[in-house]
């Protein structure tokens, strides 16, 4: 009886400092949200931009996912799930690293 209140005050007391430092994490992260936007709005605002580097990005998957679905022999349809999947994937990738890059 004495080992499993000892135990039930050892987890009381874990569970408060995990939640303490949950809460001095979102302050902080809350704290430097200005400075990480800064830091984003200089990565992504010169060159390109993000609308345009999207509609590339989108034309660029788009032909080579289906290049793709040709090479492997099955047609469009029958890699439709993997098509789907792989585009979003695609898309996102080549859509930052245009608008990063260029």
């Amino acid at each position: 009886m004495n080992s499993d209140n000892r135990d039930k005050r050892e987890a009381r007391s874990i569970l408060l400092a995990i939640l303490a430092l949950l809460i001095v994490a979102a302050i902080a992260a809350l704290l430097l949200l200005p400075a990480l936007a800064t830091t984003v709005d200089t990565l992504f605002s010169p060159g390109l931009g993000l609308k345009p580097a999207a509609v590339i990005a989108f034309f660029v998957t788009l032909v080579l996912l289906v290049v793709l679905a040709l090479a492997a022999g099955d047609g469009l349809l029958g890699e439709l799930q993997f098509i789907l999947a792989g585009f979003f994937a695609f898309f996102i990738i080549f859509w930052l690293m245009i608008a990063w890059i260029f």
